[in-house]
């Protein structure tokens, strides 16, 4: 066979709106030809790729299953081109107007490293990766592909082709930053608080900043604060305290700079008032808990709301802090809730009932 040459496959070009779709069958053992798995990892600090890892044990159990008598895949594999695929509509006309048929003209070059190859699996990387382990000889799949403009429009795709499945949700906070195009409500919502998220973990260019390489997502597996409570914690700031300050309420957009630098004036006294509890994972410190997170983001909107970035510094939040770790027992010791609450200090909890209690203790102590 070549080392160069066009894969060409009967397909229906269908418009949808202003986009098109195209629908077509191939030989799930080619699919690997054309098409790579792009695994989410960062490069240089840029996000690459928006795919997670291969579930070796859902891939066997696909393979099993396509090796026996009957097997069939019915739903589609979804690919995203670049523009070097281009699609040769057909003489025969169709009898209606907003499909098309015609081939696919796939350019294959075998000497390309995987990460050049002029399409990206969306969706049925698990299938794909099945069909191509499997004794078969061939396996024909059905497949729906789209001409993508960057990577981009990928990750849009990728996030509401996955909408009803159960993503992880650090994979969708580390995508939604760079991801463009119209998302769910839901997601949306969190597009900004995911960018602040990720300026605080891997985009800070403040030495030493508090978060920085310490919050777990899926290209920064050394950290060690959960990526969910940081986001909970930005986002009751942004809708409710004092990053609100910062937000623009009529598009949801905001001043990303002013946020991060608030948050990390804030959080580095945090640091600095309890040094051990912050360097700490959350089984043996609470502060660095999602209930921690939460409970002194609470404490941040409190104290900071209202005062912009650069006048922190005349608020005196060293001393304030300190005056707050006399009623903390974040590694250690009792924590006295009131109303006869004592709990020891790892028995704080992630719920919505323990950060309430350990918010309203710790708003109290400051009095």
């Amino acid at each position: 066979m070549a080392d160069r040459y066009d894969l060409r496959l009967p397909a229906l070009r269908i418009r949808q709106g202003e986009q098109f779709i195209y629908a077509f069958g191939v030989d799930g053992k080619r699919i690997h030809d054309f098409a790579t798995v792009s695994r989410v990892h960062r490069d240089d600090r840029a996000l690459q790729g928006y795919q997670r890892p291969e579930v070796l044990n859902h891939i066997k159990a696909i393979r099993r299953y396509l090796e026996s008598s009957g097997a069939m895949l019915p739903n589609a594999i979804v690919v995203a081109f670049d523009e070097r695929v281009r699609f040769e509509t057909s003489v025969t006309a169709s009898p209606v107007e907003y499909v098309a048929a015609g081939e696919l003209v796939i350019p294959i070059n075998e000497s390309l490293p995987e990460d050049e190859k002029p399409a990206w699996l969306v969706d049925g990387q698990q299938r794909s990766a099945a069909i191509r382990d499997a004794d078969l000889v061939e396996f024909g799949v059905a497949a729906v592909g789209f001409i993508a403009r960057g990577e981009a429009e990928q990750r849009s795709q990728f996030i509401l082709v996955n909408n009803t499945k159960p993503l992880p949700k650090g994979l969708i906070h580390e995508l939604l930053p760079s991801t463009q195009g119209h998302l769910p409500l839901a997601y949306a919502r969190k597009q900004l608080p995911a960018e602040i998220l990720t300026r605080l973990n891997i985009g800070n260019k403040v030495a030493g900043s508090p978060f920085n390489g310490r919050i777990s997502t899926p290209t920064v597996a050394g950290g060690y604060i959960k990526d969910n409570s940081v986001m909970k914690m930005i986002e009751n700031s942004l809708y409710e305290g004092a990053l609100y300050q910062y937000r623009n309420p009529e598009d949801g957009s905001g001043d990303v700079e002013e946020m991060v630098v608030h948050l990390n004036y804030f959080w580095s006294i945090v640091r600095l008032t309890f040094p051990t509890a912050w360097e700490l994972p959350p089984t043996k410190s609470r502060l660095t808990h999602g209930a921690g997170i939460q409970a002194m983001g609470y404490v941040m909107d409190a104290l900071t709301d209202g005062v912009p970035a650069h006048r922190l510094v005349d608020i005196n939040l060293p001393e304030t802090l300190r005056r707050l770790a006399e009623n903390c027992a974040w590694t250690s010791g009792t924590w006295d809730l009131g109303g006869e609450q004592v709990r020891r200090w790892k028995d704080i909890q992630n719920t919505p009932n323990d950060v309430k209690l350990l918010t309203s203790h710790l708003l109290r102590a400051l009095g």
